[in-house]
C-alpha cells in the first residue's frame, strides 16, 4: 500500500466482524510501533495485547471509550520509571506521551495497510486498566487501541486547510 493511501484512508473503526486476528499479524503491528521515533531513542514504550474476549470485556468495564467488539485491544503503555531515568522529568512528562503517540500512529497505519480497522481510545480508567493487566510498578497505560476486521467503512471526515498552514516569510 502506498503511504499517502494509508494516511488518507485510515479511519477510526468501531464496528468489527466476529473474526480473530492471527498472532503473527498482531506482532507485525507491534513491530511497526517500535520503529517509531523515540526521544533520545529511549524506547520506553510497552505494549500489552489482549485477544481473549473475556479479558476484553473486563477492560471494557473501566473503559467507556471502548466500543464495538474488537478481536484485540492493544494497550500502549510507557515505563515512566525508565523514561525518568533516561530523560529526567522531561522524559517522563513530555517525551513519553509523545513517543507513545508516534508508536500508536505507526501501529494504526500498519493495521490499515493489513486491512484491519482500529480506534484509538483515551477514555479509560488508567489505574483500573493497570490493575486488570497487573502492570509493573511505573508502567502506565497511555492509550488503548481496538483492533479488528472492519464491519463498515466510516465516511471520510472533512479536513480543514484554511488557517492551518502557516509559512513564515523569510524575505527580510
Amino acid at each position: 500500500m502506498e503511504l499517502w493511501e494509508a494516511i488518507k484512508g485510515r479511519r477510526s473503526v468501531r464496528a468489527f466482524l466476529d473474526r480473530p486476528i492471527e498472532r503473527d499479524l498482531l506482532e507485525r503491528l507491534l513491530e511497526a510501533a517500535i520503529w517509531a521515533p523515540s526521544g533520545g531513542n529511549a524506547q520506553t514504550w510497552r505494549f500489552v495485547v489482549i485477544d481473549d474476549p473475556a479479558q476484553i470485556r473486563r477492560v471494557r468495564i473501566v473503559s467507556p471509550g471502548l466500543l464495538g467488539d474488537p478481536a484485540a485491544v492493544i494497550i500502549v503503555c510507557q515505563d515512566l520509571t525508565r523514561a525518568r531515568a533516561k530523560g529526567g522529568k522531561l522524559g517522563e512528562t513530555f517525551l513519553a506521551p509523545i513517543d507513545a503517540a508516534m508508536a500508536t500512529q505507526n501501529l494504526l497505519l500498519a493495521a490499515y495497510a493489513e486491512g484491519l480497522g482500529t480506534c484509538t481510545i483515551a477514555s479509560f480508567h488508567k489505574k483500573g486498566v493497570g490493575r486488570l493487566l497487573k502492570l509493573s510498578e511505573g508502567v502506565e497505560p497511555i492509550l488503548l487501541v481496538s483492533v479488528g476486521w472492519p464491519a463498515e467503512a466510516p465516511p471520510v471526515p472533512p479536513r480543514h486547510r484554511e488557517g492551518v498552514f502557516l509559512f513564515e516569510d523569510s524575505n527580510e
